[in-house]
């Protein structure tokens, strides 16, 4: 099949979408929009359009980032900008449809924003809002913009264009292109991706094979998933270029089962492949040959670590092994084996599309690029975000988060996933690239960014990655297996009211011992968030140990919620928020709360707009 040819078509009804002479509504249906109600909100559109008897188009788009606006909807008339609507039911995107399409009135007060021709009276434009402003979207692209089930959007906004140059090139070039653009691994330890291509290129063997690591485990981690419900040609077609630079014929895309949506995007895409001749034993006529296979995980977060991928993809337990020998010389069934995880190769096909010195031009000098986060926690704007290496992350929780929610104050952030640091509030002037990070303690990891606010416990939150780590070890190393265990029971006993001072520094020993002595990056990494607590936040150790307090009101042991008598002035709303009638008192006089009856649940606190209940 030419790919001219289908190149050209695919712009052609591009444009002539641009140009539809009928209402184009777009829906955000990734996993995130689905869970808000997308479904519900493309059925009432649906059903809208039928009732006022109007011929229009709805698409699927995936997440475009705003996950804190989900379901969100863009609609236009023809000749008109898309204006996007957040936060909907399936009425309120009914009523908007009748105001809008119907008498004309695009509702701004319930408009997000608007892309396209412009200005709107009383709508921002999507490229101004506070969250997109700072991003630079290279990886995410296509995301929220196409219909990741339709091949054609993706070529007619230049997919495959980069596959087109490569193979156009000899390997080596292919290669060396991307040492040249400085991209380094985004799954974690941010290894050179040309060198790890050129370590598998090199390596002798006839048989060798590319996977792409999916199996995205960190806890408020959703990078990987939304790029591949988003677009997921993006991810094959640097797949389809690596196989190439390092001469491979088959590849694997390790994802776990827990994302259904994003395996049948992938099922979809890999089907349209075949049938416009980009996989097949001669793809587009340049006689190099390639296949891809899907594989389901079932959810063990080691499985990330690529020796055991690579076990798990041949039918035996996912545990680790030894390195040397390296996956590059001796990995899948033995053979050669490049490993890259689902955003290096979304921007790999960016890279050989629009160039090496392109791509450099974004970050640092050590650090090219942009990165992807998914922004959680205690913060305003959560989503998805992309940013130039080197930003601040102060410009991210404060401009693009828009800081903590309910006016409090932000404490710390956690990077890296279960294995990160957490990086105190007073060290938010640090940039975000992989030696500085690294530098505090903390790691890149995969993207994961978990902001926390005076109400977080920073004793708390290391026994909470500990217990996920600890589960998740497969055992197979003894500091990891023991060590991860003893680090959260001395957690839990600090926590209870039971630590001692002498637990700190058993805790800072075993943590370097567990640091040095792990098999895998799952148990190297582990103690991090231990490591930088102790580090950061000491006092609150000190605090919990020494003064038998949890100033955060997190550890029950160790609080009490009691209700000042001077602020109070009995409005009873927490004695009716209070499900076990430990709140008591007389309407219009103070109220009290026995203590003996209280289940530390926080409801009287998060009620009362007087602050008149106080942690003690």
């Amino acid at each position: 099949m030419d790919f001219t040819l289908i190149k050209e078509r695919a712009e052609k009804n591009w444009k002539a979408l641009e140009n539809l002479r009928q209402p184009l509504i777009q829906i955000g249906m990734g996993t995130c929009g689905k869970a808000a109600g997308a479904d519900e909100v493309y059925a009432a559109a649906k059903q809208t359009l039928k009732q006022m008897n109007l011929l229009g188009r709805i698409l699927q788009v995936g997440c475009i980032g705003t996950c804190y606006l989900e379901p969100i909807m863009a609609v236009r008339k023809p000749g008109g900008p898309f204006i996007y609507y957040g936060n909907l039911t399936a009425k309120r995107a009914e009523d908007i449809l009748l105001s809008y399409l119907r008498d004309g009135d695009p509702k701004p007060e319930w408009a997000v924003c608007f892309t396209g021709e412009g200005p709107v009276d009383g709508i921002p434009r999507f490229e101004d809002l506070p969250m997109i402003k700072p991003q630079v979207r290279i990886a995410l692209r296509n995301c929220g913009i196409i219909d990741p089930e339709n091949i054609e959007h993706y070529i007619a906004r230049g997919g495959y264009s980069g596959l087109m140059r490569a193979l156009q090139m000899n390997p080596e070039e292919v290669v060396q292109e991307i040492k040249d653009s400085g991209l380094r691994g985004r799954g974690g330890a941010g290894f050179p991706t040309g060198m790890k291509w050129e370590f598998a290129r090199k390596a002798p063997g006839q048989t060798k094979y590319i996977i792409c690591n999916a199996d995205e485990g960190d806890p408020g981690a959703f990078m990987d998933r939304s790029l591949l419900e988003g677009d997921p040609h993006s991810v094959l077609e640097g797949m389809l270029i690596g196989a190439y630079a390092i001469g491979c014929n088959e590849g694997y895309i390790y994802i776990r089962a827990e994302y259904p949506l994003a395996i049948k995007r992938l099922e979809t895409a890999l089907k349209q492949m075949r049938e416009y001749g980009l996989l097949g034993r001669n793809i587009l006529g340049s006689g190099f040959g390639f296949e891809i296979h899907i594989k389901e995980g079932a959810g063990a977060f080691v499985c990330g670590e690529e020796t055991a991928l690579m076990a798990s993809i041949a039918g035996g337990r996912g545990m680790p092994l030894s390195r040397p020998p390296f996956p590059a010389n001796k990995g899948l069934w033995g053979n050669p084996t490049n490993i890259n995880n689902v955003e290096t190769l979304g921007n790999v096909s960016a890279i050989l599309a629009q160039g090496a010195k392109w791509f450099a031009g974004f970050g640092t000098e050590k650090s090219k690029g942009t990165k992807t986060f998914a922004l959680a926690g205690k913060v305003e704007r959560t989503g998805l975000i992309e940013v130039p290496m080197g930003i601040r992350l102060k410009e991210i929780i404060h401009e693009i988060g828009g800081g903590v929610a309910k006016g409090k104050k932000v404490k710390a952030v956690q990077t890296g996933g279960p294995s990160g640091g957490c990086i105190p509030a007073d060290l938010f002037d640090l940039p975000v690239d992989y030696e500085s990070l690294t530098a505090a303690g903390s790691i890149m990891g995969s993207g994961g960014m978990v902001v926390m606010d005076e109400e977080t416990c920073m004793v708390d939150i290391p026994r909470y990655f500990l217990s996920f780590t600890a589960d998740e070890s497969c055992g197979k190393c003894i500091p990891c297996r023991l060590g991860t265990r003893q680090m959260l029971d001395i957690l839990n006993d600090i926590c209870g009211g039971k630590g001692t001072i002498e637990d700190l520094e058993i805790l800072k020993d075993v943590s370097e011992t567990v640091q040095k002595g792990s098999l895998c990056g799952l148990g190297q990494t582990a103690p991090n968030p231990v490591q930088t607590t102790l580090r950061y936040f000491h006092s609150e150790y000190e605090a919990h140990i020494l003064g038998k307090k949890c100033e955060a009101g997190v550890c029950k042991p160790l609080f009490h919620y009691e209700i000042d008598p001077e602020t109070c002035n009995g409005c009873g709303v927490c004695s009716k928020k209070c499900s076990v009638g430990a709140v008591t008192g007389e309407k219009k006089k103070s109220h009290s709360i026995e203590p003996d009856r209280c289940t530390k649940c926080g409801a009287c606190y998060e009620a009362c707009k007087f602050h008149a209940v106080h942690i003690c």
